[in-house]
């Protein structure tokens, strides 16, 4: 069971990033994947910090979240030698760090720039450009750095995604114990009951979630982080991903324009 040892959530917590990494012990060197966009928004402050901090920092600006990325950011982690893999960003330069770093071994932090989805704290990832979307699981972030002050400034219908993706979790769990009285499969209670608490706590705040307000982001960020959490002690997707994800998936296959993950699993 691999679960994150920091998550720090709320105003400027990305002051915090240099004194988090030396607590976890990576104090020499760090790789930073990031977007052109979040490099921007939040990846040169960290570079800066870590450096102010004397760190030696590497940056890795990632376009997609295709094989050929994930195998160049790869091959750079193998050159660079990081003590830690930080992933600044949405879902897709997350997921990159994410399972690039699982693959040569090396620990990994999550920034999210933006809620959308659960993917900031599970130890899943989502790969795209193959014959229709798969998962696989890569590793648990060693911590969840989310400034409340940074994810406030993107759009809200990232928001409205993430809150889509939180609701998703009543129809998984369902789908889950399902699976466990017709074939018997794995059910733990425990993943699934967390996994019905953040969605739950999403729908009775849902007031609170709107543009500008903290409160329902923090909410929401919690929320998202206790769904991760769940995936990690369930060893799998099951708490947190059902039909209405296999929706979202044709959705992606046939629509014209596909809307956000969490947007389509909610409506899922």
């Amino acid at each position: 069971m691999q679960l994150p040892r920091e998550v720090v959530v709320g105003n400027n917590t990305l002051d915090f990033i240099g004194d988090i990494c030396k607590r976890l012990g990576f104090s020499e060197s760090a790789l930073i994947v990031m977007g052109p966009k979040t490099r921007e928004i939040a990846g040169q402050r960290v570079t800066d910090l870590l450096q102010d901090d004397g760190i030696d920092v590497s940056c890795y600006v990632a376009s997609s979240s295709s094989l050929e990325d994930i195998k160049r950011i790869e091959e750079n982690v193998g050159e660079v030698k990081p003590e830690v893999v930080l992933g600044i960003g949405g879902g897709t330069k997350i997921d990159v760090a994410k399972l690039s770093s699982a693959n040569r071994g090396v620990p990994f932090i999550s920034v999210p720039t933006m809620a959308s989805h659960d993917g900031i704290a599970s130890p899943l990832v989502s790969l795209k450009g193959l014959d229709k979307p798969y998962s696989v699981m890569a590793q648990s972030p060693m911590a969840i750095v989310a400034d409340t002050n940074v994810i406030i400034r993107s759009s809200h219908c990232f928001t409205a995604s993430g809150c889509g993706d939180v609701v998703a979790k009543l129809t998984a769990v369902r789908d889950w114990k399902l699976a466990h009285n017709e074939k018997n499969e794995y059910y733990g209670e425990y993943a699934a009951s967390l996994a019905l608490m953040s969605a739950r706590l999403v729908e009775k705040n849902a007031g609170l979630i709107k543009p500008g307000g903290e409160e329902g982001l923090r909410i929401l960020l919690e929320a998202l982080i206790s769904c991760g959490v769940a995936m990690s002690i369930a060893g799998s997707s099951r708490p947190c991903s059902g039909s209405e994800h296999l929706f979202s998936h044709a959705l992606d296959l046939i629509a014209p324009k596909p809307a956000m993950h969490g947007e389509q699993c909610g409506v899922g």
